[in-house]
């Protein structure tokens, strides 16, 4: 695309839409790209008080349902309505099918990457990852080495974050392995835009997402031990106080299950039982948005309150099953990040289909100094943070911010890593009576049953709404978008497809050749 700013005219609220030096997912220079063709029409066509009442309609609705997100250390209250922008995003068949190739070949490394570190460690032995960035790494659990879990399946619901650069190509920016949060956003916002906007379903042939509780909530209960033909699934949530405690009642309420706090639970002779009003409860499968650290507190920190004293020892004995696994955090630390193309490569023996952001790792003595000397022009971060906290963007940073964060790297080069700040991709949203673009990313969602991978067609739209800003995390500013994928037939080619009445994706991965002869069986 040209650098220069190209105006875009459009009729309506459209008139005057500036794309600027960004590759924008609606229009390329030409005019609507032909995907949003019918979109940019219908929107193009309102004026902006009948917009801006499809807006309020949206914001009443999220007031009324409880739709909101937690903000931290914020004088003017914690809680707060989580901001839908009313102009979906679309994604054609093909482009959808291509990341659903992609995205399912990571995952499936990643989980292959879990299960290595965690027993025969052959990728360490053979020097394709590092052992010391593994084995000491704050998310690897030494305590789980050698312990089996429920079809050797460590992630299974992962969150994968894709951006696309100036020349629309789509870059996992990372992956969530642990915990990884915002779907409720995601089924939210489609009721939502179907509510205030339902002709444009009728004109646009759009695969429905809400399916994706009944497809967890069955991977969960496959997850049960033998024997368990009622398996009892719970979701354990750390409590209201949590940044995403409206997801976490949300997803118990759509599956069907109790929503519980560790105080709720305890174990004995290494089985999970639930306190209920009619005697103990035994539970089978426990969906825990709770991180390692704080689930048990006879393994882990030992003052932690919100987990459940000897779930541990019943994960390992096989008496409970745990979604996600312990010591998945290991997998997506950002300092091991770049290795997953390799993984890619060792495990499943193919090439990488996504393409990742160069990234300069704090504990190479060469990165370091490259980091530490071009901090201005890079995106530093702290390798387990998340929520876009311990992050200085360069570019946008002044040197006495540059020069503090810096001094912060020095100190701990294994925590840190830099990458090239990437144009990302805009999106229209309205702002005032008028369409202005702003910074998006995708976080799919990916959830790995014990035969296949099945992944929302879709997934979270995130917003940067401030202007200017590249940071899209709600805690941040940011806001979210209905995703669309259009309707359409495609076959991938290393992956068996079929779209089910309910046109959730079923998406089969063929049987990988082990690399270097190592893990031949497959998940």
């Amino acid at each position: 695309m040209n650098q220069e700013q190209i105006q875009v005219g459009r009729g309506g609220l459209f008139s005057g839409y500036d794309t600027g030096a960004f590759f924008d997912e609606m229009f390329a220079s030409d005019g609507p790209r032909p995907h949003y063709a019918k979109l940019a029409r219908t929107l193009g066509n309102l004026t902006a008080a009948e917009f801006r009442a499809r807006c309020e309609l949206a914001d009443l609705t999220l007031i009324n349902q409880g739709i909101t997100f937690t903000v931290y250390g914020d004088t003017k209250g914690v809680e707060k309505p989580f901001p839908v922008d009313l102009v979906p995003r679309v994604l054609p068949a093909d482009e959808w099918a291509f990341l659903e190739r992609g995205l399912g070949q990571r995952v499936r490394a990643l989980n292959l990457f879990l299960h290595d570190v965690y027993h025969e460690g052959h990728i360490l032995k053979d020097g394709v990852v590092p052992r010391d960035l593994v084995v000491n790494a704050p998310n690897y659990r030494r305590s789980f080495a050698g312990a089996n879990v429920p079809g050797d399946i460590y992630i299974h619901i992962c969150g994968t974050d894709l951006i696309r650069d100036l020349d629309g190509t789509y870059r996992v920016l990372e992956d969530n392995c642990r915990t990884p949060s915002g779907v409720s956003y995601m089924l939210e916002n489609r009721i939502i835009l179907m509510r205030v906007f339902p002709s444009l379903f009728g004109e646009n042939r759009v695969r429905p997402v809400d399916h994706y509780t009944t497809q967890l909530l069955h991977n969960l209960r496959e997850l049960a031990p033998a024997g368990r033909d009622e398996p009892n699934v719970v979701l354990l949530t750390p409590g209201v106080y949590n940044s995403a405690y409206f997801e976490h009642s949300f997803l118990a309420q759509q599956m069907g299950i109790e929503l519980v706090e560790g105080r709720d639970l305890f174990v004995d002779d290494n089985t999970v039982f639930m306190k209920t009003t009619r005697g103990p409860q035994r539970v089978d499968v426990v969906y825990r948005r709770v991180d390692d650290d704080f689930l048990d507190p006879l393994v882990f920190r030992s003052d932690s309150a919100l987990g459940v004293p000897g779930l541990v020892n019943a994960y390992r004995t096989g008496n409970v099953a745990l979604a996600n696994g312990i010591g998945t955090g290991v997998a997506d630390d950002k300092a091991v990040y770049p290795y997953v193309p390799a993984m890619i490569r060792y495990y499943l023996d193919q090439e990488p289909l996504l393409e990742q952001v160069q990234t300069y790792m704090g504990w190479k003595a060469d990165d370091l100094e490259y980091i530490c000397e071009n901090a201005h022009n890079l995106v530093l971060k702290a390798t387990n943070e998340s929520g876009g906290y311990g992050m200085l963007i360069g570019p946008q940073a002044t040197k006495a911010e540059i020069a503090e964060f810096v001094a912060t790297v020095r100190a701990n080069p294994r925590g840190y890593i830099g990458q090239p700040l990437i144009s990302l991709s805009r999106s229209p949203c309205f702002f005032d009576g008028r369409f202005e673009g702003r910074h998006v990313d995708l976080r799919p969602y990916i959830l790995c049953g014990k035969d296949d991978v099945t992944i929302v067609p879709g997934g979270l739209t995130r917003v940067a709404l401030r202007k200017g800003s590249y940071v899209v995390n709600s805690s941040q500013g940011g806001g979210s978008k209905d995703t669309w994928v259009l309707t359409g037939n495609h076959h991938a080619g290393g992956m068996r497809q079929s779209q089910s009445m309910d046109g959730m994706v079923q998406t089969q991965v063929m049987e990988p050749r082990a690399g270097n002869g190592h893990l031949q069986e497959a998940q």
